[in-house]
């Protein structure tokens, strides 16, 4: 909205020229989606107890967590006003990068909440049927791939897709192939969130490292001489995603000042399936669907984990006629907890983690 209203008074002071820069109004998106989420998060947390959402603790999970009973969760709808009002005000609004993504976010943050609704107000602890939240996950993802197969947002064909750590290596799909894709990314980016939100600061302290650094690899493909220097495809308008990455990163950090240990409330459903599907939407329009790999290292180890557990257990009892683990328990945060780990100790060695997959993310733009 800024960015539509105020550059046009650029002859009558030179300070309304800086909201032509996506930097400055990056800076301004953090700042503004992490003020909103630290003000408004206490009438949130009220509300949210007033609803008596209380999260409900798996007992057979670690003892630790039990006393954790109670604390209110939905406070993924915290980060969601703050990133909206956030883009709404700084990013350009028209831009398809921008309505794409957020609109990804309302998508999955919506369907998460009808999850959190059902499971913590209606009381059926199973919450959202699995297969109504996959169709409403898979849905979104091929509507995506066909709207940018009959509608491309920029002049490199839609089925193409870069490949990290080779210069000028491109994935080639065919089309329905490349819708498939697409869908399959939304829903394992948003899946892969959902099971990481399993200790007080993991899901948002992870988030907001992954959206800053595609936040900064929005910035360089949306230039032609960085994107040309470094041997990324140039994607006119992608800039914008860096505004976009930057409200949502600033609404989970602001989040996180109420999340972390011990937490006062958690995000739930709403906040972990947002968080991931806009960060799938982001690297699917920035053509870095690979590169998600890379940058979500932590939430693709927890969701494989999960998958390993799962199967192994299944085949071991088909084999054997008693099912066996590979973990402790999973997602492997949990593995580490009953290992004698403090959630702290886990959680900020995840964060390290984190940071780690977005500095090797970072030198593929070297590495090629």
């Amino acid at each position: 909205m800024l960015y539509h209203l105020l550059p046009q008074f650029a002859d009558v002071h030179i300070v309304f020229n800086l909201f032509n820069y996506l930097t400055f109004r990056s800076a301004g998106a953090v700042i503004t989606a992490l003020l909103i989420a630290l003000v408004a998060g206490p009438a949130t947390i009220r509300w949210l107890r007033h609803l008596r959402v209380g999260q409900v603790i798996r007992t057979e999970g670690p003892q630790s967590h039990l006393k954790k009973a109670g604390t209110p969760t939905m406070g993924g709808t915290l980060i969601l006003l703050a990133a909206t009002i956030s883009t709404l005000l700084w990013a350009e609004i028209t831009n398809w990068y921008v309505m794409l993504s957020l609109l990804a976010l309302l998508w999955m943050g919506a369907i998460g909440f009808m999850d959190d609704y059902l499971k913590v107000v209606q009381g059926r602890p199973r919450g959202l049927v699995a297969r109504y939240k996959m169709v409403g996950q898979l849905s979104f993802g091929l509507l995506l791939g066909i709207f940018l197969v009959l509608q491309p947002i920029h002049p490199v064909p839609p089925t193409w897709t870069m490949v990290p750590f080779f210069d000028q290596w491109v994935a080639v799909f065919w089309v329905p192939a490349y819708v498939v894709f697409v869908s399959l990314v939304v829903s394992g980016s948003s899946n892969a969130v959902n099971l990481t939100d399993g200790l007080d600061g993991l899901a948002a302290g992870l988030g907001a490292i992954a959206l800053v650094t595609f936040g900064v690899f929005a910035y360089l493909i949306g230039r032609v001489d960085t994107s040309a220097y470094l041997g990324l495809f140039y994607l006119p308008g992608a800039g914008e995603l860096a505004v976009f990455a930057a409200a949502l990163a600033g609404g989970a950090v602001g989040f996180l000042w109420y999340n972390a240990p011990p937490a006062e409330v958690f995000m739930g459903d709403t906040g972990s399936l947002a968080l991931g599907g806009a960060l799938a939407v982001m690297a699917i329009l920035l053509k870095a669907e690979f590169l998600l790999l890379i940058v979500g290292g932590v939430f693709v180890l927890e969701a494989l984990s999960v998958m390993l557990q799962v199967g192994w257990f299944k085949y071991t009892s088909r084999r054997f006629g008693a099912g066996r683990r590979i973990f402790l328990m999973a997602p492997i945060h949990h593995h580490f907890e009953k290992l004698g780990w403090a959630e702290t100790k886990v959680v900020v060695r995840f964060w390290i983690l984190g940071i780690l997959f977005a500095m090797l993310a970072f030198s593929t733009l070297k590495i090629r």
